[in-house]
């Protein structure tokens, strides 16, 4: 039997979200994933800072890498994301992961109240900023101008010095743009939950040429995938419990031309109109087939969904399996989290990388 390997020969790598929870469950939490082998977890940022959680895991837990799924640049100065991302690392001694993004427009500007900006530019000198801050704040600082940020850093203590000077950044992408800048100026590529095993299969020629145009190697990028998993014996049940959150994302008008360009164009805009005459996901889902769901929702057994997420491992290092949680309880959440535990267990089994 040939060894299951990831897409550059090595170890499949799994990683998990952790919910952000009382301290002893998400305790009780990290001693599961470490002693299920996970590689690590993130945190998302739906609402509060993702630092804070990760902090939190990275004293409950002694092995778990720790990272942001994703922190968003436009919420904050990169310098203070540079700072928190120094103190998560000094706190995991070194376990931790900037996972960063730039979300879309209705979220920066609408929720969070920031100015409007080019995303992807902006995305490009916040790391940049990033980069030197943590790599320098602990010798001193030279001034900053750039298009979005600048500082002169005239009044600022020298930090004490990071554990490392050179902290992991993976990027979030869809869409093309955002995907060829985390190949160029990123460690790492973080696959949008929209991106199915097929899709991301078919984007592997831009991948490669992308890294070739810019000199890298596959090697020097992690490329990491956010599949949609759904794991119940009862099919159906699990597509209905997935609908929600299909219905969610297709409902902002940002990703419609990810939705259009395969097949679901008309679905995700009466969604869209939906939600902008009543507000509510309940009164959307009528609008999202079975099919608009198993199109990103990847529903079923442990085996049908190991045969069906296959080809994600053609192209990418990790996987971090998300449950489609919108308008799940907590019991149906703890169950199907459960179910992925589940399926990651019997994939390192058979890979061979199952521990305990």
């Amino acid at each position: 039997m040939p060894k299951l390997v990831n897409a550059v020969g090595g170890e499949r790598r799994w990683w998990a979200v952790m919910p952000t929870l009382p301290a002893p469950v998400m305790a009780g939490i990290g001693q599961q994933m470490e002693e299920a082998g996970f590689e690590g977890c993130f945190s998302l940022q739906i609402y509060g800072p993702p630092f804070v959680p990760m902090a939190a895991t990275a004293a409950l837990t002694s092995n778990l890498k720790v990272g942001t799924g994703v922190a968003i640049a436009g919420t904050r100065s990169p310098v203070e994301t540079a700072y928190a991302a120094m103190d998560v690392d000094r706190i995991s001694s070194g376990r931790f992961i900037l996972g960063l993004g730039s979300s879309i427009k209705s979220c920066v500007t609408g929720m969070y109240g920031e100015p409007e900006r080019k995303l992807l530019s902006h995305l490009r000198e916040s790391v940049k900023v990033i980069r030197y801050v943590v790599a320098n704040a602990h010798k001193g600082l030279d001034p900053i101008k750039g298009e979005y940020f600048s500082a002169d850093f005239e009044e600022m203590m020298l930090t004490a010095p990071p554990v490392r000077e050179e902290i992991p950044i993976w990027i979030a992408a869809l869409q093309d743009k955002m995907t060829a800048l985390a190949l160029e100026v990123g460690d790492g590529l973080m696959v949008h939950a929209l991106w199915s095993a097929a899709y991301t299969k078919s984007r592997l020629p831009f991948i490669n040429e992308t890294l070739a145009k810019f000199g890298r190697k596959r090697e020097d990028v992690e490329i990491n995938a956010w599949p949609w998993i759904a794991v119940n014996d009862d099919k159906q049940k699990a597509i209905d419990d997935s609908r929600a959150t299909v219905a969610a994302y297709s409902g902002y008008k940002e990703y419609e031309p990810f939705f259009e360009a395969i097949g679901f164009g008309d679905q995700a805009r009466a969604c869209q109109l939906s939600l902008g005459e009543h507000g509510d996901i309940a009164k959307v889902i009528g609008n999202v087939s079975d099919e608009m769901v198993e199109a990103f929702v990847t529903c079923g057994s442990v085996d049908e969904v190991l045969e069906k997420i296959e080809p994600f491992w053609d192209v990418v290092d990790s996987l971090c399996p998300m449950t489609p949680y919108r308008d799940l309880t907590m019991e149906q959440l703890t169950e199907y989290n459960a179910g992925l535990y589940k399926l990651v267990a019997t994939a390192r089994a058979r890979a061979g990388t199952a521990t305990g």
